[in-house]
């Protein structure tokens, strides 16, 4: 499929993001099969091919998505980039990136849920990066689905200023159609796969409902055009034209105060009316405007305009290994262009590299062009060294943009292969997967020598080994999930760190004063230079910073890392023969060591933020559950015809919970959880993981 050049201003780069099951896979299929890329609508779980963006085996299998995949589809003369992300809290790394480098999005809800966990979760990380978004209520076709209580579920957990800019007509299974409040017509369907929409009048008995919910809608845009809230107030409703109402309703999305939403199903033809949405009101590269970066060596703030005639500039915000291309690098243009066979600047790492192949993803089928201009997202076969957040630049117009960042994975397990045979092949395989996930960490435990990984949730850990087996041909033996604690400390100290050593030859000598605070938790590592006079010659600054942080990787309770405090330089002295750096940075991290075993120390866990979905009758088991997990229940709400409880647990208390709570509700309820913050772990919990931690 060639693909026709485009127009910067009719180009989207768009996210579909949800909670899981919400019907996002669904949705996107749908869409492609209305613009054409499809002949048909591929089934997320099932018979069939399965759906185009689930493209690996797991997500075929699970009927979820687990990576974020790139289609590109056309609509009424424009260029869609669609990403369909993941809605699993395990692989919410997969919404942040796509979500850093789009211009708009589609928020997808279940119809029959409303808004959920994770959907609270992925409008946080829309309004993290100001992504404006339309919203579609999917299946309010099935049995339960509402579309009028999905909505105020909307105004009551993430905005009051959703408002509906098509409404329903008819009610769950006879639901065949909407009003559109823009133009005021009926758009109806016989079946989900008509080939076009029907327009017509409004039924007479929707008639009252559609006419105020068109003036709640002219109400809302006119509040961002002054001129067109003059000649409302002066001249009513009427003298507003519908070019001049569509443009303030434009500016309001733009301007992230805004969020217009449709219903429907995500199968059906209805999804036209969400094609039309993100065309006329999703932003393009043009409306986004210009990203701003550092000079790599001055450190200036640098303006790229979305423009071809600017100098090149764009953001990697995935790597993936394809089985048949090797390295796929997907990275988002901001300015200027690329072409296949020139060279670029890994601004980030310093790096030259040449640009082999240039494809246009269709899920997992590609197509290779020969340029990608500025605004556009494409994926780089053959990049050596380049990682997620890298900036790639013009040779000769260096500058890095802002990066990802991304959490510290909470669950750990030990991991060793199953034969010799796949000693080295897992290595490379650890390698691979760890290039493509920011969040999945590897490393080797000193103490025992065994491998550990580290991953966002059971679910993100399994599904990372089961890729190694079958993209790797790797057989490896998994040890218990660990919990990643932490330490920190709870009081200001002064210490002293003095390094002396003579034993022949030329001395060592290093002495420092450390001034240690505790911080506020998250806040991280602050290192304070107060030296005054040069009691401490500037050149062992840095090596007395590097020795802190050294040791902080070593707590003095169980040798977790140490989190949230400052380390303030304040006094020390120096000899003129005997000190080096490699002296400073020794007695940095003493002073660190003795510092923190005086602060009075405490062991931290995380704690997870959890939310179960069950019937009525199995509410007080569930609840007696998580009480006995060191639990706190925060509240309690009903959702269509469950109970959805929100409490605060533990991770230690949460592996297997998945299963424990299929079994104890029959299968019927469900179940999501993310990492919310770190808490002390209380005495009798921290002597056992002391006592583990020693063994």
């Amino acid at each position: 499929m060639a693909t026709k050049k485009i127009d910067l201003v009719k180009l989207r780069n768009v996210g579909i993001i949800a909670h899981i099951d919400a019907g996002k896979t669904t949705t996107t299929e749908g869409i492609l099969y209305r613009t054409g890329i499809n002949h048909k609508i591929g089934v997320v779980r099932g018979e069939g091919d399965g759906a185009t963006t689930d493209w690996m085996e797991q997500e075929k299998e699970r009927g979820i998505t687990i990576t974020s995949a790139a289609v590109t589809c056309f609509w009424k003369d424009h260029q869609i980039n669609i990403i369909d992300t993941p809605g699993h809290i395990d692989f919410t790394v997969e919404v942040e990136r796509s979500l850093r480098v789009l211009d708009g999005a589609v928020t997808v809800f279940d119809g029959k849920m409303g808004v959920e966990s994770q959907s609270e979760t992925v409008w946080r990380q829309a309004d993290k990066y100001n992504v404006p978004r339309v919203c579609f209520i999917n299946k309010i076709n099935q049995t339960g689905g509402d579309f009028w209580k999905s909505l105020e579920t909307i105004h009551a957990r993430l905005t009051k200023r959703a408002l509906a800019v098509h409404i329903p007509i008819g009610f769950e299974q006879s639901i065949n159609g909407v009003v559109d409040l823009l133009d005021m017509k009926a758009y109806t369907y016989t079946e989900y796969h008509d080939k076009a929409l029907v327009q017509g009048e409004i039924p007479e008995d929707m008639l009252e409902k559609a006419t105020n919910a068109r003036s709640l809608l002219v109400e809302a845009a006119v509040e961002h055009d002054d001129d067109l809230m003059m000649k409302y107030l002066e001249d009513g409703e009427s003298a507003i034209s519908d070019a001049e109402f569509k443009s303030a309703l434009r500016k309001g999305v733009l301007s992230g105060q805004l969020f217009l939403v449709t219903g429907g199903d995500g199968r059906g033809v209805i999804v036209e009316k969400v094609l039309d949405l993100m065309t006329e009101f999703l932003p393009s590269p043009i409306d986004r405007g210009s990203v701003w970066g550092t000079h790599t060596k001055s450190g200036d703030e640098i303006e790229r305009k979305p423009s071809n005639d600017e100098p090149f500039s764009a953001l990697a915000f995935k790597i993936a290994t394809d089985p048949f291309m090797g390295k796929l690098c997907f990275f988002r243009v901001y300015s200027g262009k690329i072409d296949a066979g020139s060279y670029i600047l890994n601004s980030t790492t310093g790096e030259k590299e040449r640009v082999g192949r240039l494809v246009r993803m269709h899920a997992d089928k590609r197509e290779d062009v020969t340029e990608v201009e500025a605004g556009d997202i494409a994926a780089i076969v053959g990049l050596k060294k380049v990682t997620t957040g890298n900036t790639l630049c013009d040779l000769s117009n260096p500058i890095i943009l802002e990066s990802i960042d991304f959490p510290e994975p909470p669950v750990s397990i030990a991991i060793e292969p199953k034969t010799k045979a796949d000693q080295e092949k897992m290595g490379i395989a650890l390698q691979r997967l760890a290039e493509e996930d920011p969040t999945f960490r590897v490393h080797t435990d000193e103490e025992t020598g065994q491998t550990i990984i580290s991953g966002m949730g059971e679910l993100h850990l399994e599904i990372l080994v089961d890729r190694m087996k079958r993209e790797f041909s790797v057989e490896a033996n998994i040890g218990q999930p660990q919990v990643a604690y932490r330490e920190t400390i709870k009081k200001e100290v002064e210490i002293q760190g003095k390094f002396i050593k003579q034993s022949g030859g030329r001395g060592q000598y290093g002495d420092v004063w450390l001034r240690i605070k505790p911080r506020e938790p998250g806040e991280g590592f602050e290192f304070i230079n107060s030296i005054k006079g040069g009691v401490v010659p500037s050149e062992y600054i840095k090596p007395v910073q590097q020795g802190i942080e050294e040791a902080m990787g070593n707590g003095v309770i169980a040798g977790y890392p140490v989190v949230d405090i400052s380390a303030e330089l304040y006094d020390g002295s120096y000899h003129d023969v005997d000190s080096n750096e490699m002296a400073f940075k020794i007695a940095g991290s003493m002073a660190l060591q003795s510092g923190v075993k005086n602060a009075a120390p405490t062991l931290l866990e995380p704690v997870m933020k959890v939310e179960v979905v069950v019937p009525e009758e199995f509410m007080g088991d569930v609840i007696g559950d998580l009480n006995g997990r060191r639990g706190r229940v925060e509240s309690m709400e009903d959702r269509s015809s469950a109970k959805v409880i929100l409490a605060f647990v533990p991770l230690a208390e949460m592996f297997g919970y998945t299963t424990d709570i299929r079994s104890m509700t029959q299968g019927r309820a469900s179940s999501t959880m993310e990492l919310d913050h770190y808490a002390e772990v209380p005495s009798h919990v921290a002597e056992a993981v002391i006592a583990n931690r020693s063994k």
